[in-house]
C-alpha cells in the first residue's frame, strides 16, 4: 500500500506542529530570519541580568521553533523514506540548524566566562528563574568549555563527526549485498533487518545457513569495518582530551552526572549473576533438544507464538486495563491520544520500519508504528512507545522549555515500566496456558537482551576505549579477541562458538554512539523495580512515579529516579532484576 492509500484515521495528525508543509516552509524562513539576530547579542551577556535574560529568552524561542521544525520534517520523512519532498525538508533543516549552531558557538563560553559572583547575583533576578536549571547545568561544563574561537571550530566540524558512523551504515545497509538464503518458500534476501527474522526461525538449518552467509560477508569486509570502529573510538578519545576529561567514558557520562562507578557496578553485579544466565542456556539447549548449543540457536523462541488477533482499538483497551494502577488521567490521556491520531498505525510502502515515540514541547507526543494485528509483540511495542509519549506529555506540562527534556537514561524507564505492567496483567488474566508460557519465555528473552546482553556490549566498549587510551592499536584481531573473551564469559560452557562468532563485534551500530547501551541495562532494572513498587504499593508510590515522569530535565537522572523510589547508584536494582530473571527461568522450567 502506498502512502496516499492509507486511511486518514490511521495516520498521525501533525497539525499540532505545523498545519501543513507550506506552514513548515514559512516556519523555516522565520527560523532563518531569527538567526540573523544572533550576532547582536555577542559581548552583552555579562553586562547585566537583563542582557543575559534577553539572550536566553531569544535562545528559548528559536530553540522551540527549531524543535518544531526538526520533529515535523523528521516525522514527514519517516512516513515514506523515498519521498523526495520530505527528504529535502530534512536536508534544509539540518543545514539551517548547523548554521545556527556555528553562529551561536560563542554564547556558551561567554556565559561561562561570567564571574561567579555576577552569575549568582543575576540568578537572584526573577526574570531568570525559568533558566536557573539550564544555567546550573551549563556551568557544570565550565572546566570543559574552550574559547569562543575553538568552540566555533568544533561546531563547524560537527557535521563531519558523523562521517564514520554514516560510512558504517552505508557499507552494511547499502553497499554490502548479503545475498539470499534458501527457505521452503524459495530464495529470500538476507540483510541487516531480515537476518534477525531468520535467527528466530524454528528451522535450525535455515538459521545456520543465514548465520554463516551473513557473517561471511562481514569477514570479507572485517578490516574496513574494524578500521571504521577504531576511528570512532579514536575520535571519542581525542574529543574527551580536547575537553579536559580524564577519559572518553567520563566525558560520555558527564552530561547525566553519572559516576563511572555506576557503570562498573552494573558490570560487576551482572558478572555475579552469570550462572543464572548460563542455566537458562542449558535449559534452552534441553528444550530445543540439541546436542550442541550454537550461536545461531539463542534467538529462536522456545515456545510457539500463541495465536491471538488484536485489533488496534482492542490493543488500546488492553493497554488501558494494564495501566489502570496509574490512575484515570494517565490512562485517559494515552488512550485518547492513541485513538485521536497521535499514532501513525500501519505499514505503507517506504515507511520507516520499527517503532518510535517523538515528543516535543509544543506538539503531541507522536508514535510511529507498523502495527500487525496478529502480533502480540506489537501490543507490547505500543505500550512501550506509549510510555515514552506519556513521559514527554508530563515533562512538557510540568517544566519550562529550557529544562523540560529528559535524558535517554530516564527514557527507557518509562517505556519498559509500561511493558512490565502489561506483562503482569496478561500473565494474571490469560486463561490459555500456552499464552502464559509464551509470555514468560518472551519476558526472559527481553530481560536477557536488555540487561545481560547490553551489559556485555557496555563492557566491550569499556575495554576498547581503555585499549586506545593506553596506546594499544585497535586492529581487527585485537577487537575480535576482546569480543570472543566476552562471548565465552557471558554465554558460558554450553555455548559452542563458531570461528566467525566474534565478528559480531563489527555489526553493532550502537557502538558508534559510545557508552550508550549501558542505559538500556540500567533502564530495565529501574523499570522493573518501580513497576513492582507501584503494583504492590498505594497512592504514595504512584505519586512518586509521577514525580519522576514530571521531572523532565529539572533533575539529573539518578536524582529523578531516587525521587521515584529507586537508587541506581547501588547494586540493589540490578540484583533485583537478575533475581526476577532467575524466577522467570524457574517458571519456564517447571511449566
Amino acid at each position: 500500500m502506498i502512502r496516499a492509500e492509507v486511511a486518514l484515521e490511521d495516520t498521525w495528525d501533525l497539525s499540532t506542529l505545523f498545519k501543513n508543509d507550506k506552514a513548515w516552509n514559512e516556519g523555516l524562513a522565520a527560523y532563518e530570519k531569527m538567526a540573523e539576530r544572533i550576532p547582536s547579542f555577542k559581548g552583552t551577556l555579562s553586562t547585566s541580568a537583563d542582557c543575559l535574560s534577553a539572550y536566553l529568552e531569544f535562545f528559548r524561542d528559536i530553540s522551540i521553533l527549531e524543535e518544531q521544525l526538526g520533529v515535523y520534517s523528521g516525522l514527514r520523512q519517516s512516513e515514506d523514506e523515498g519521498d523526495s519532498t520530505a527528504r529535502t525538508m530534512t536536508g534544509r533543516f539540518v543545514m539551517a540548524a548547523a548554521k545556527v549552531q556555528a553562529a551561536s558557538a560563542w554564547a556558551v563560553p561567554e556565559i561561562q566566562a561570567i564571574p561567579d559572583t555576577d552569575i549568582r547575583r543575576f540568578l537572584a533576578e526573577p526574570r531568570l528563574a525559568e533558566f536557573a536549571v539550564y544555567l546550573a547545568k551549563l556551568l557544570r561544563y565550565k572546566p570543559h568549555i574552550l574559547s569562543a574561537s575553538e568552540e566555533r571550530m568544533l561546531a563547524l566540524h560537527s557535521e563531519a563527526e558523523n562521517a564514520v558512523s554514516e560510512a558504517f551504515s552505508v557499507l552494511t545497509n547499502v553497499d554490502i549485498d548479503f545475498g539470499s538464503v534458501d527457505t521452503p518458500e524459495g530464495q529470500r534476501p538476507l540483510s541487516q533487518s531480515t537476518w534477525s527474522l531468520f535467527m528466530e526461525s524454528s528451522d535450525r538449518e535455515l538459521r545456520k545457513q543465514a548465520y554463516t552467509t551473513f557473517y561471511r560477508h562481514f569477514d570479507l569486509h572485517k578490516t574496513t569495518i574494524a578500521t571504521l570502529y577504531g576511528a570512532q573510538v579514536k575520535q571519542n578519545v581525542i574529543k574527551a582530551r580536547i575537553r579536559n576529561f580524564s577519559c572518553a567514558r567520563a566525558a560520555a557520562l558527564f552530561p547525566d552526572k553519572v559516576d563511572e562507578a555506576v557503570y562498573d557496578n552494573l558490570i560487576a553485579t551482572v558478572h555475579k549473576n552469570l550462572s543464572t544466565l548460563h542455566r537458562y542456556y542449558t535449559l534452552r539447549k534441553r528444550i530445543l533438544k540439541l546436542d550442541e548449543l550454537r550461536h545461531y540457536d539463542v534467538y529462536t523462541p522456545l515456545v510457539p507464538v500463541a495465536a491471538r488477533k488484536t485489533k488496534w482499538n482492542e490493543a488500546v483497551d488492553l493497554i488501558a486495563a494494564a495501566l489502570a494502577p496509574l490512575g484515570r488521567e494517565y490512562v485517559d490521556v494515552l488512550t485518547g491520544g492513541l485513538c485521536a491520531r497521535w499514532a501513525d498505525r500501519y505499514e505503507n510502502k517506504g515507511k520507516r520500519s520499527g517503532a518510535f515515540s517523538s515528543g516535543s514541547f509544543t506538539g503531541a507526543p507522536y508514535i510511529l508504528m507498523n502495527y500487525k494485528e496478529d502480533s502480540i509483540r506489537d501490543v507490547f511495542t505500543l505500550a512501550h512507545e506509549g510510555g515514552h509519549s506519556m513521559h514527554s506529555w508530563y515533562s512538557a506540562r510540568s517544566n519550562p522549555f529550557m529544562h523540560y527534556s529528559y535524558t535517554i537514561f530516564e527514557a527507557e524507564v518509562a517505556s519498559t515500566f509500561n511493558e512490565e505492567l502489561l506483562f503482569q496483567y496478561l500473565l494474571k488474566t490469560a486463561a490459555d496456558p500456552a499464552l502464559k508460557r509464551y509470555l514468560i519465555n518472551k519476558r526472559i528473552d527481553e530481560i536477557l537482551a536488555t540487561l545481560y546482553r547490553q551489559t556485555m556490549f557496555a563492557e566491550y566498549e569499556k575495554r576498547t576505549h581503555e585499549l586506545e587510551e593506553t596506546g594499544n592499536p585497535l586492529t581487527v584481531d585485537v577487537l575480535r579477541n576482546e569480543y570472543r573473551q566476552l562471548l565465552i564469559q557471558y554465554f558460558g560452557p554450553e555455548m559452542v562458538l563458531e570461528e566467525m562468532s566474534d565478528l559480531e563485534c563489527l555489526r553493532i551500530p550502537h557502538f558508534y554512539n559510545a557508552f550508550y547501551v549501558y542505559k538500556y541495562a540500567t533502564g530495565i532494572s529501574a523499570a522493573l523495580a518501580l513497576a513492582r513498587r507501584v503494583l504492590s504499593g498505594g497512592a504514595q508510590e504512584r505519586e512518586d512515579y509521577f514525580a519522576f515522569l514530571k521531572s523532565g530535565g529539572s533533575r539529573f537522572p539518578l536524582e529523578s529516579l531516587k525521587v521515584a523510589g529507586v537508587d541506581m547508584s547501588s547494586a540493589e536494582p540490578i540484583q533485583a532484576a537478575c533475581d526476577i530473571f532467575g524466577r522467570l527461568v524457574d517458571q519456564l522450567e517447571t511449566n
